[in-house]
């Protein structure tokens, strides 16, 4: 799935840590390694909050437009 790769090149991109971008989603980091890596499904109300923190959109995060 190419969100799993996006959400790691955004997380990259900004120069946030596993850990970082955990806190601000209000979770742990092992938490959101699982869904960096695939191993959990992203919640619909992670994946506004993730969008709001990069300045993309919930479509580019999902693989389903190549525009930010």
């Amino acid at each position: 799935m190419a969100h799993y790769k996006r959400l790691r090149d955004l997380r990259e991109d900004h120069n946030f840590t596993q850990q970082e971008v955990a806190e601000k989603l209000f979770t742990t980091q092992p938490q959101y390694y699982r869904y960096e890596s695939g191993l959990r499904d992203l919640p619909c109300e992670l994946l506004v909050m993730l969008a709001k923190i990069y300045g993309v959109s919930t479509d580019y995060i999902l693989g389903l437009s190549d525009e930010q």
